[in-house]
């Protein structure tokens, strides 16, 4: 039924209804009664569209067939969640971004409302072919597996597949909008424990250039020992990993200690991920524990921590994990 039919049909502003009966209005095309020409939306404690609700009102334009712009159902268009954001894959739902605690570095306000991390490593197909290295990426997610940051290795060819799981690298974490907001860099050092010298550092960057953190390799003949240091290289806490790192069939952790080590206040857990992913990829699965009210600072410190013992422990491919 066109436009001219419905106006030529539609009730004047004088037809009088029977008593208790409301208004049959027509279909869809209706263009409303004389004198509202919009539709003024609905009040507080409307309850809904009642039987014979006259469906859309004069202007209203229906969308093309294939329309995919509005949200998913039961998400209203305003709060559709962030689907498809420019370099990242399609249908991630990202965590909304949180007010900023006082002096926070941009990009971490994330953090504040969190209490665990998931790491999420990629697998790359074309290292599982090819057995070349290549750049890793990772996907950084809350616990409720809404993503917070994407991150991605800066390392060149020549680097990663020479010096392999003891390359120095520089990592860059991104957020929704593909802004850089940390930066981790690991220097060439180091990795055995027979070499008290030269250990394991990596350095943590919020925003990029400006230092929050360390995490530092302490020397130990059998347990893997890290310290946390905040951006004065003050030592805040510890991490310390079992005696025997081996990931067949069960997590391992690494435990966040205080500084006497006599109380456990997170851990960092390299998640078994199954026997095929194990045995023929470099793609690991991390959850970070830590306290709500911890520094924001020192939780991106304990992420960059996480990337570390990653490359130290768990980065070789296939068989030689």
């Amino acid at each position: 039924m066109d436009k001219q039919n419905v106006q030529e049909n539609a009730p004047d502003s004088g037809t009088n209804f029977p008593a208790g009966g409301p208004p049959q209005y027509p279909t869809a095309a209706f263009q409303g009664p004389p004198g509202h020409p919009v539709y003024p939306g609905p009040q507080i404690g409307y309850p809904g569209p009642q039987a014979g609700y006259p469906g859309p009102q004069a202007g209203y334009s229906y969308p093309p067939a294939g329309y995919s712009g509005a949200g998913p159902v039961g998400f209203p268009v305003e709060q559709q969640p962030m689907y498809n954001q420019p370099g990242r894959p399609a249908q991630v739902l990202w965590m909304p971004v949180p007010l900023p605690p006082p002096d926070c570095p941009p990009g971490l306000e994330y953090l504040s409302q969190i209490d665990q991390i998931l790491v999420h490593q990629q697998i790359e197909l074309l290292e599982v072919i090819t057995g070349f290295e290549t750049n890793n990426k990772y996907k950084i997610k809350n616990s409720l597996g809404q993503m917070i940051y994407f991150a991605v290795e800066d390392t060149d060819f020549c680097t990663r597949n020479c010096c392999g799981s003891s390359r120095p690298f520089t990592i860059r974490i991104l957020d929704n909008l593909n802004r850089e907001v940390m930066t981790l860099q690991r220097p060439l050092a180091c990795d055995s424990c027979c070499c008290p010298c030269c250990l394991q550092e990596i350095e943590i960057h919020a925003p990029p250039g400006i230092p929050v953190g360390y995490v530092n390799q302490m020397w130990h003949p059998c347990l893997p020992k890290f310290t946390v240091k905040n951006e004065r290289r003050e030592d805040i806490l510890k991490i310390i990993g079992p005696c025997l790192v081996c990931s067949c069939c069960a997590d391992v952790d690494f435990e966040i200690k205080s500084l006497d080590e006599e109380n456990v206040v997170g851990k960092i857990s390299k998640q078994w991920t199954g026997f095929v992913r194990e045995a023929f990829t470099d793609a690991d699965n991390f959850g970070i524990q830590f306290p709500l009210d911890l520094d924001v600072k020192i939780k991106a410190v304990m992420l960059g921590a996480c990337f570390l013992i990653d490359f130290m422990y768990f980065e070789k491919s296939g068989g030689n994990k």
